[in-house]
């Protein structure tokens, strides 16, 4: 049994009429009634009662008809399913964010790529550090990652969006949180608080190498990997920290922003995927990820 028998058959079941069905399916009268023949002998069952004034079905006729009408009904879908899985329109998407990224980004790119692409699932893992989000892309546990370069396996594609600079966090008591700016240097005799060093985290080395610009090497008291712990740790009072812009949308009691006087060091906020990749959805969220965060941003890879 073929697809097309079906087709027919339920042509010939509507119609009620082997001439209207065959003009409806543009083909000839007696091959349909041959092709319905077929069916019925295949099954062995005979589905309709022939007379030279009318066409009926019968009992199993009428019962065949909806479980046909139900096979070409889920072809149909498989069919259009195919299409959209092709096209991006569908899949599963996971998505890594470092910990700015994870209280800036997402609670505005989330509704926004729900919008462009309802039908892709994103599985959402923040707070994740650089080489993690590496590691998840070689492993296929992560399909686009929101991380800040430098990304050293040169498998992966990056895609610098923006710059964002630096600003200090402390603590509500602090004497300097009352300023509307501050200086580094007035921080050199302060405790820091840092995200992880031995190159596990780009702001790690962004915050020594910034104080090591204005002068004086930060005492280091404590090392966190997630941006949140970090300004509770300044909210307690147990040092101070550099953080990206974007850090300012954790509101934390305890704990103040304020920007860096002069020109402040800034880090790299970039988009990274596998360098083969060419999964459609992936690629879909992809496209819509770099409109909505950097739409004047040029491409640039490594």
């Amino acid at each position: 049994m073929e697809l097309r028998h079906l087709r027919y058959f339920v042509a010939v079941a509507e119609e009620l009429h082997f001439g209207r069905a065959a003009a409806r399916l543009h083909m000839a009268q007696p091959p349909l009634s041959q092709q319905i023949k077929q069916l019925e002998a295949e099954i062995g069952v005979q589905l309709l009662t022939r007379s030279t004034r009318r066409v009926e079905l019968t009992p199993a006729g009428k019962r065949y008809l909806a479980r046909a009408r139900a096979v070409l009904a889920d072809v149909d879908d498989a069919g259009d399913e195919a299409q959209r899985v092709a096209a991006g329109e569908v899949g599963r998407v996971a998505l890594g964010l470092i910990g700015s990224a994870t209280y800036d980004l997402l609670p505005t790119i989330v509704p926004a790529l729900r919008e462009r692409c309802p039908d892709i699932v994103l599985d959402l893992r923040g707070e994740l550090l650089t080489p993690a989000q590496e590691e998840g892309l070689r492993d296929g546990s992560l399909d686009i990652c929101i991380l800040r370069p430098p990304v050293r396996d040169p498998g992966l594609r990056v895609r610098v969006l923006r710059r964002e600079p630096l600003v200090a966090v402390l603590p509500a008591t602090h004497q300097l949180a009352d300023r509307d700016s501050i200086r580094l240097a007035d921080l050199r005799d302060e405790p820091f608080i840092t995200y992880p060093s031995r190159h596990r985290s780009v702001l790690h080395d962004a915050t020594f190498d910034a104080c090591q610009r204005a002068g004086f090497v930060p005492q280091v008291v404590q090392e966190v990997s997630e941006t949140s712990t970090l300004v509770v740790f300044v909210a307690a009072g147990l040092g101070v920290a550099l953080v990206p812009e974007p850090v300012r949308h954790l509101t934390i009691t305890g704990a103040v922003y304020r920007p860096l006087e002069g020109a402040p060091s800034s880090v790299e906020l970039a988009v990274a995927t596998r360098g083969d990749e060419r999964s459609p959805h992936v690629l879909r969220i992809l496209g819509a990820l770099r409109s909505l965060l950097a739409p004047e941003a040029a491409p640039s890879a490594s």
